[in-house]
């Protein structure tokens, strides 16, 4: 972007004037720069951090409102009970004292294995509790009723796992017994507490909340980082009061922070990367790969973004591609938001093509009782290669369609665009300045001069200015040779140290997939890798490189686990599960399976777009296999757990929030003056969504009900 000299309006006094007269101009000419660019230039993006007086009331009140339930209602000290149990020696207690609650939680730690079991084979524990039931209209006295919970037993007692499940009783005694091959002991701790509020009501609460947070993003009341904070606070309030409420320590647990070290680390290495003109070389390569042609070099981006997401984590793809997306847009004058938004699409497409190219895969071929059903990493991957190589290739003649009408150019000259991005700039860097201090104040009116001079600059301009869309390039041949000798690597030592060491991070990606003896996770691999280059290149001022970290996404997504772990707190999850089986129960025998592929394919992609599908994919895998195992169902669970992850992943292309990916892309699109909206994204991506999906549903029904693979 060029910087223009900022005594460039013949007439106007510099911008460096004394701060005093500069301080004078900025306060009388404060409701000429509120008048921002958005009247001028529809592509524009609005600042809803400025505009925090639009927040509803009520939004105002919700904090006092959760301080006071928080200060109402104390952290849930429940002890954990030391005990040990084996064959011949149970232990029992009495909880008659909470048949005033709606529900009873109960949490038992021990060496447990997951999955369903083989009560005539494998060691377990059963746990017993005993109910009340009062008299009514067909029982006229009371009776008692034994609840059974089979909890199945690790082989080598390893592992510390901890199980939860809730009570809708009023119950009277608990009874833990162990069901043994030989006369050993299992150490076991529990702990109990009441709920004051039934499951219905949990999840009604929780679904309010859900859509409260997507109220103030999708009409931008604020900022999607705010409105995700908002959403935990209001989750962790609402388990408060049905006395659940957990402590902070907890709350902190609850943060994923490898996803968070993954999306630092590999900032930090495309910031410095940025520094090698890298970006700009890339950019005229894929200009002249695309001979000049708008869509080849549309597709040829998609597709190599979609194939190196089969392999890397899609949000890795993204943040090395957005940066040569924006810089190619730049140089020939296209919106980057349109091409932004094709291509985290196709990223999230490519990566559930394969185990570990996203993370609901991930989860379902590490799962120990998949496995013994057959699917792991070489059928799982064989079997989503191919389905998704179909949604793929369909996917590019319905993106051209979404795109038919959509102007790519801008309206606008290069030099009236670059004029306008820079406007941006300069008042978003304005906006970052905190007056704490007299000089801070000063240089934050003599940015705000800037700008006042720039758009003086640019009002002349569009006088004078001739508007001209540009439909193809029909000279680039010759635009390739200027551009060559304008964008080119400008440090080739720091470029070479640079593809060094992002090189060994990627290896180092492939190598934890499929050695398990490497014990490095994704997130301490890119944090090594940041901290390795920032050695290499002698970076001397930090502070550069950490300002161009997206902390308001590292922010949102830290928030947005908290929120969804309070909803799954709040049954909301667990009750999409269960109503799931149940209505694939209802169906008849003979079309059962194609229900069930239909439902649990819609279901998995459209909670996919609304929560996140990590949670969501861990918790149907249990109820999808015990679905399976269930005698009255009779229903293969390779169809239904091929269902769950093509509509997991595909259905992250829904709405700007439904993958990590999406996310990070608006996050680095924002810091570079091109942010988009919920809704920008929502009319791209929603359509892609339903079509991919619809494609996968007909791959699914294709294969497992006209050709049988099911076994």
């Amino acid at each position: 972007m060029t910087l223009h000299d900022p005594s460039f309006v013949g007439g106007e006094e510099p911008w460096n004037n004394g701060s005093l007269d500069v301080e004078r101009r900025y306060r009388l000419g404060s409701e000429v720069t509120s008048l921002s660019l958005s009247h001028s230039s529809s592509s524009e993006k609005y600042d809803p951090l400025d505009n925090l007086n639009l927040i509803p009331t009520s939004f105002l009140h919700l904090i006092p409102q959760c301080d006071l339930f928080f200060s109402m209602y104390p952290d849930r000290d429940n002890p954990w009970r030391m005990l040990a149990v084996s064959s011949t020696e149970s232990f029992s207690m009495n909880v008659t004292d909470f048949r005033d609650n709606a529900l009873l939680k109960l949490q038992v730690a021990g060496p447990f294995a997951g999955g369903m079991i083989d009560l005539t084979t494998q060691e377990y524990i059963l746990i017993q509790v005993e109910q009340t039931e009062q008299p009514g209209q067909r029982r006229r006295r009371t009776q008692q009723v034994t609840h059974n919970w089979t909890i199945p037993l690790h082989a080598e007692r390893s592992d510390q796992i901890v199980e939860t499940k809730t009570f809708e009783i009023d119950p009277i005694a608990i009874t833990i017994q162990a069901f043994l091959q030989d006369n050993e002991v299992v150490p076991l701790s529990m702990t109990h507490q009441p709920l004051y509020v039934s499951v219905e009501t949990q999840v009604a609460i929780a679904g309010i909340i859900l859509a409260g947070v997507y109220v103030l993003i999708i009409f931008e009341i604020v900022h999607r980082t705010l409105a995700a904070m908002l959403g935990s606070l209001a989750a962790l309030a609402a388990l408060s009061i049905i006395g659940n409420r957990p402590s902070l320590v907890t709350v902190v647990e609850w943060i994923d922070y490898e996803t968070l070290a993954l999306l630092f680390g590999m900032m930090v290495l495309v910031a410095i990367f940025s520094e090698t003109g890298f970006f700009d070389y890339c950019a005229v390569k894929a200009y002249q790969l695309a001979r000049g042609r708008v869509w080849p070099m549309i597709i040829i981006l998609c597709l190599i973004a979609a194939i190196l997401s089969a392999f890397l984590d899609n949000v890795t793809t993204m943040m090395l591609f957005t940066p040569v997306t924006i810089r190619l847009c730049e140089v020939l004058n296209l919106d980057p938001r349109h091409v932004l938004i094709a291509e985290v699409i196709f990223t999230n497409i490519g990566g559930a093509a394969t185990a570990v190219g996203d993370p609901p895969n991930v989860i379902i071929v590490s799962n120990q009782d998949l496995r013994r059903e057959g699917i792991d990493f070489a059928s799982f991957t064989g079997y989503m290669f191919l389905g998704i190589c179909l949604v793929l290739f369909t996917s590019f003649p319905f993106l051209r369609m979404l795109y038919w009408n959509k102007k790519l150019y801008n309206k606008e000259s290069i030099e009236i665009v670059e004029l306008k991005h820079e406007i941006l700039v300069w008042r978003q860097t304005a906006q970052r300045i905190n007056p704490a201090s007299r000089e801070e104040t000063a240089v934050k009116c003599l940015l705000m001069q800037k700008v006042l001079n720039l758009e003086s600059l640019l009002r002349n301009m569009m006088k004078t200015f001739q508007r001209q869309i540009s439909q193809e390039d029909k000279n680039w041949e010759q635009n390739i040779q200027e551009l060559q000798k304008k964008h080119r690597i400008t440090d080739k030592v720091l470029l070479v140290k640079c593809v060094s060491v992002l090189g060994v991070v990627i290896f180092m990606f492939f190598l934890n997939s499929f050695v398990p003896s490497i014990h490095l996770d994704l997130g301490w691999i890119a944090i090594l890798g940041a901290l390795w280059l920032l050695v290499l290149a002698d970076i001397q001022d930090f502070e550069i490189i950490l300002h161009r970290v997206e902390w308001a996404t590292l922010l949102f997504f830290a928030g947005l686990f908290v929120l969804m772990e309070a909803l799954a707190q709040l049954q909301l999850i667990d009750y999409i599960g269960e109503q799931t089986a149940l209505l694939i129960k209802a169906v008849p025998e003979d079309q059962r399976l194609a229900i069930a592929i239909i439902l649990v394919m819609w279901v998995s992609a459209l909670a996919s777009s609304l929560i996140d599908n990590i949670p969501f994919t861990a918790t149907m895998i249990p109820v999808l296999i015990n679905l399976s195992q269930d005698a009255d169902v009779n229903l293969p669970v390779k169809p239904l757990i091929f269902a769950l992850a093509m509509g997991a992943c595909l259905g992250g292309n829904g709405t700007l929030i439904g993958a990590s990916a999406n996310v990070v892309c608006a996050g680095i699109a924002e810091q570079h003056g091109y942010g988009f909206s919920f809704m920008e994204f929502f009319k791209l991506g929603f359509p892609m969504m339903i079509m991919t999906c619809m494609i996968g549903m007909c791959y699914l029904l294709a294969t497992h009900i006209g050709l049988g693979w099911n076994m």
